[in-house]
């Protein structure tokens, strides 16, 4: 039987930081009370739970399972503590958030100094990265997706629906002209995705599959961005990605009765719903109010539904 909740306190802290030394600065502990302690945790539950190597700290299959138990088990004292001392409505501590580098820093980062100045005792952590991070094996508090969301063990709130349409610069359409079916589309220059996706369209005659061929190849979205401004092609791009440029003129809708699938959104995804933190609370809120049911990227006639 586990008696010390100092020992899961540590473990989770270990967990969130990968680190045992990190751990032990933060906590005011030696490295080797902290070591002690996570292997008395071990042998108290008969399984290890951290895998060890001369570079990383990782979590074992026991652990990661442990550890998504018992995160919210501390979350809830925590809560209960704080509300029995006044303070449950209090937004402090360290919120850490993972979301995809474009759009945190286009449509996250420059609205972090409004909410952290409504939240003086909040600090956070945003790292921003388009690999799918595992937000309980490396102690984020929320990610920001954007996805077809799949079945998951993890909770998500859509924040906004993503919406990404055909487009095209002025100066491209005045050389080329402007296609107005997809068979038009062979005869124009195409700008393939980063990752190599097909574009898959809605249209008219329901859900259809395109697969463009272009002369520019990269693994970098914001390549394929800069490029169907400079007026290289035709391109599949979100409005979240190119409503500026929209709304200046700098880029034009092409061929209108074709977006990509409907099923792609901006969520908010957290390890589970009980115990929320407050903290994680406030900043999707915050979100959600931020984009509303039409996100200001589309609040121009040029993309208006």
């Amino acid at each position: 039987m586990i008696t010390n909740l100092d020992d899961l306190e540590i473990f989770v802290k270990v967990v969130a930081t990968g680190s045992m030394s990190a751990t032990a600065k933060s906590m005011g502990l030696s490295p080797g009370v902290v070591s002690k302690r996570i292997k008395r945790l071990e042998e108290q539950l008969g399984a290890r739970l951290l895998q060890r190597t001369t570079r990383q700290i990782g979590l074992t299959d026991a652990g990661k399972g442990f550890y998504e138990r018992i995160a919210n088990v501390l979350t809830g004292i925590e809560e209960a503590e704080k509300f029995v001392s006044g303070k449950s409505t209090e937004i402090a501590g360290n919120l850490r958030i993972s979301a995809p580098t474009s759009f945190g820093r286009m449509h996250i980062a420059p609205h972090l100094p409004a909410f952290m100045r409504a939240h003086p005792h909040l600090s956070i952590d945003l790292m921003l990265s388009d690999e799918f991070t595992d937000i309980i094996a490396e102690g984020y508090d929320v990610a920001i997706r954007i996805s077809e969301l799949k079945d998951s063990s993890l909770v998500a709130r859509k924040l906004v629906q993503v919406r990404r349409i055909l487009c095209a610069s002025p100066s491209y359409i005045e050389r080329y002209g402007l296609p107005e079916r997809m068979e038009d589309l062979a005869h124009h220059h195409c700008l393939t995705a980063h990752n190599g996706e097909p574009w898959r369209l809605e249209g008219p005659r329901g859900p259809l599959v395109y697969r463009p061929a272009g002369r520019l190849n990269t693994n970098s979205s914001e390549v394929i961005r800069e490029a169907v401004i400079a007026g290289l092609g035709i391109a599949l791009r979100s409005t979240w990605d190119i409503g500026s440029e929209l709304k200046e003129g700098r880029l034009v809708r092409v061929m209108p009765g074709y977006e990509g699938s409907r099923n792609v959104s901006v969520s908010a995804v957290y390890p589970s719903r009980r115990h929320l933190p407050s903290k994680v609370r406030a900043f999707i809120e915050y979100l959600a109010e931020l984009y509303g049911p039409v996100p200001y990227w589309e609040r121009h006639g040029e993309v208006a539904a």
